[in-house]
């Protein structure tokens, strides 16, 4: 059951069109969901990839993916960690959700460490004393 993505030429929108079978798409002359328009131009899809677990943590652990990182730019180490994140495929707490976004913004880890002081208080400082 095909899902074909077009540009509205009429709306100016994306739209996708859900077919039953390929056959069915080749028969339709497509309109518009949003407007009737019946200038369509199909749009190259996206496409998912199921991939196992291990595939997920391999492609983590690829050194290529640190190799345009600037040790410098808050904004890519933000976009790496929301790329790990969604790679992990699981929710991650509201606080590093916060700190994401802020190095997303441009602020330095510096930065956040000083807004929120409270962040690495999961009290091994106290157990193990300083290390």
């Amino acid at each position: 059951m095909p899902i074909y993505d077009y540009y509205c030429f009429d709306c100016q929108q994306r739209v996708s069109i859900f077919y039953r079978s390929i056959a069915a798409a080749a028969e339709h002359d497509p309109a518009c969901p949003r407007c009737q328009g019946r200038r369509l131009r199909r749009l190259v899809s996206r496409v998912a990839m199921v991939r196992s677990e291990e595939a997920r943590l391999e492609a983590l652990a690829d050194p290529s993916a640190l190799a345009g990182l600037d040790e410098e730019d808050p904004r890519a180490l933000g976009r790496l960690m929301r790329q790990m994140s969604e790679e992990l495929g699981e929710d991650m707490d509201p606080e590093f959700n916060e700190v994401i976004d802020r190095l997303e913004s441009g602020q330095s880890p510096e930065e956040i460490e000083q807004a929120m002081p409270d962040l690495a208080g999961d009290g091994l400082g106290d157990e193990f004393g300083d290390i």
